[in-house]
């Protein structure tokens, strides 16, 4: 199948001042800095054993985590914070919530404490309990910064303690599995930083692999964490899922195609697409053919230009994807927030395209262009969301 991506829509990056827009709102990802009590995070480990190895292992059977047992380390945090993810994602086995709410927590106490056990300079108790860090955020103590409300002194400066009351407030929120992370992390704290969760999904994900066997890479089935299996709009651990399901025909730079940026997965016209992660909506347009056309509501043929009807999507972490030659218009607008597997758009053949085909592309650091594309079939293996090879 045929389709273009150097049409001069597409060709643009993303430009600062519309870096600066997006990011304000739910997915406040570059300038936010830290949690809301004020430390000074230091004694990180930089030599890692690697964490990040671990976490692209395949995805196996989730394991128990042994919370003083040996434990992998990660450039960004040191032995005792790793250990404290050790043990909210412990907490979080032992009482049966499914792996997407260890990736929640984990974002949650990375952004509010950057995981290190807060006392408080504001209250004189909590500074003779153990602890690894002072903070002068109100009456705010522990991991997750949680105020009386949530215990007492002792208990709030509990780590499994605080885990455990993140986690009995988390599943009581509705819909909290397909909701991006930080609305349901805001839903859950009542930060006064709402916006920042979501730029800590990444490595609290990876985290979870590294931890748990694979465990961000699962999704829910029966009551079993099943591996790499996240498609018609089911979601994996990491907040991924596949946007359609169907078999990619052609791969990604492959020598016949230099220049194909992204992969085309074959479906029937009208499938449903989903978006593959949270977002806010970039771009949802008619892209102009070679010639300057905008006929996306027609089907399109090879050599023609353009990618038709298409939406770019940018999600926590500064990744971008793209979704192109749908039959109709997209169900989305730009600068709408887009849940995970929600229904942007329909298979179509509009733009350089010989046929149905959803032509999907995954980019960088906020790049639209070429430069920022990468390989969607290992990035989204890797996320639980893997894409099928043809049948």
């Amino acid at each position: 199948m045929n389709d273009g991506s150097g049409s001069a829509a597409l060709r643009r990056p993303l430009r600062l001042g519309v870096v600066a827009s997006v990011l304000t709102g739910v997915l406040l990802l570059l300038c936010c800095t830290g949690g809301t009590a004020a430390f000074f995070l230091s004694g990180l480990s930089g030599d890692a054993e690697d964490g990040d190895t671990l976490a692209n292992e395949d995805c196996g059977p989730v394991r128990p985590v042994n919370i003083t047992g040996k434990l992998p380390r990660f450039t960004e945090y040191g032995d005792a914070q790793v250990r404290n993810a050790a043990i909210i994602i412990k907490v979080g086995q032992d009482m049966g919530v499914p792996s997407r709410g260890w990736v929640i927590a984990l974002a949650t106490a990375m952004q509010e404490s950057g995981l290190r056990n807060l006392a408080n300079s504001g209250v004189p108790e909590s500074l003779a309990l153990p602890h690894e860090g002072v903070g002068a955020d109100h009456d705010s103590l522990g991991l997750f910064q949680q105020r009386p409300g949530w215990g007492t002194v002792a208990e709030r400066m509990t780590p499994s303690y605080t885990a455990r009351k993140f986690y009995e407030k988390l599943v009581g929120v509705r819909g909290w599995q397909r909701r991006p992370l930080t609305a349901v992390a805001q839903q859950v704290q009542i930060s006064a930083y709402p916006d920042a969760y979501a730029k800590h999904e990444e490595l609290a994900s990876r985290i979870v692999n590294a931890l748990s066997g694979g465990a961000a890479r699962t999704i829910e089935i029966n009551g079993k964490a099943v591996c790499d299996a996240a498609e018609r709009g089911q979601i994996a651990a990491s907040g991924w899922t596949a946007p359609i399901p169907g078999g990619v025909g052609s791969g990604f730079r492959t020598a016949q195609r230099p220049g194909h940026n992204g992969v085309d997965i074959g479906a029937a016209k009208g499938t449903e697409i989903r978006a593959a992660a949270a977002g806010r909506v970039l771009v949802s347009q008619c892209d102009p053919d070679d010639k300057g056309r905008l006929d996306c509501d027609v089907d399109g043929y090879p050599g023609k230009g353009g990618c038709g009807w298409f939406v770019d999507l940018l999600h926590a972490g500064g990744y971008i994807t793209r979704y192109c030659h749908m039959v109709v218009q997209p169900r989305v607008q730009p600068d709408q927030i887009v849940a995970a597997g929600e229904v942007i758009g329909q298979v179509g053949s509009s733009g350089n395209s010989s046929g149905p085909h959803l032509h999907f592309e995954v980019h960088l650091r906020n790049d639209r262009t070429s430069r920022g594309a990468i390989d969607p079939n290992q990035f989204m293996r890797g996320r639980g969301a893997p894409l099928r090879r043809p049948a």
